[in-house]
């Protein structure tokens, strides 16, 4: 499979045009082209999916865009073509199920949320509990998912640790960004003594610490995936769905540090 125009440019959606090699203009031509809107946490592991899915479906090719799961949902709204959407959260999902735009949807593959802070970690910060001591957090806008799941997370705090140690937190957020890439950035970069992810995102990365958030205080973030009403490759579609639910595929998403299935 070839790769082309990966890139990543923070804040802009993310175009990945995966397509399995073919050398003649009319086996080209003779290839279906379904489109993927998927949120950009599952920028690192889609790639590899996709991989395996065009392996055993050669006359596929994936064209695969990344954006926040609030960005590809207002364009589908507003009338992008695209034949699957897979949405960081619940609410994006269930806003456009009931607009009818998406149908059947299920999940995906799921996480939780974990604290990273930079690998000097200036702040000291080696429990959840302790994050009361960083200056700068940072974490999504409360439009995103990761900023959904990140206020589920303070609320959930705020009975545990207590309301004081929440509205602490809460002060000291200092950056409020459009999806998980951008927030993680700001600490990769040392711009920020901490900030909420996904711990897929977290995963294998040598900028970051990770500092873990407790279970009676997690939450699961679940992905979740459907047909657009509107797709004109309903077949082709509805065997990448398939896939994802396969072993093969389940194996490559818990390589990529996901759990659950759909």
């Amino acid at each position: 499979m070839a790769a082309h125009n990966l890139r990543w440019y923070p804040g802009v959606v993310l175009l990945v045009v995966l397509a399995g090699g073919c050398t003649g203009t009319s086996a080209r031509e003779e290839k279906v082209t379904l489109s993927v809107f998927a949120a950009s946490s599952l920028t690192d592991v889609m790639p590899e999916l996709a991989e395996t899915f065009e392996r055993a479906h050669p006359d596929v090719d994936l064209r695969v865009t990344f954006a926040g799961s609030q960005v590809l949902r207002l364009q589908i709204e507003q009338g992008a073509s695209v034949d699957v959407y897979a949405s960081a959260n619940d609410a994006h999902m269930n806003a456009l199920e009931d607009s009818g735009h998406v149908l059947r949807s299920h999940t995906l593959a799921s996480t939780d949320l974990v604290i990273i802070v930079p690998p000097d970690n200036p702040a000291g910060i080696e429990r959840f509990d302790q994050l009361t001591q960083a200056e700068r957090i940072v974490v999504g806008t409360r439009f995103v998912p990761i900023g959904a799941y990140t206020d589920a997370v303070l609320n959930n705090a705020s009975v545990v640790l207590g309301d004081d140690f929440a509205a602490g937190v809460r002060d000291r957020i200092a950056s409020m960004e459009s999806n998980v890439r951008l927030v993680r950035a700001k600490v990769e970069l040392g711009e920020a003594d901490a900030a909420f992810v996904y711990r897929t995102d977290a995963l294998n990365r040598d900028r970051v610490r990770v500092v873990p958030i407790p279970d009676e205080v997690n939450v699961e973030a679940r992905f979740r995936i459907a047909l657009t009403s509107e797709t004109r490759r309903g077949p082709e579609a509805e065997r990448l769905l398939d896939f994802l639910a396969s072993p093969p595929a389940r194996e490559i998403f818990r390589a990529h540090g996901f759990t659950g299935a759909g």
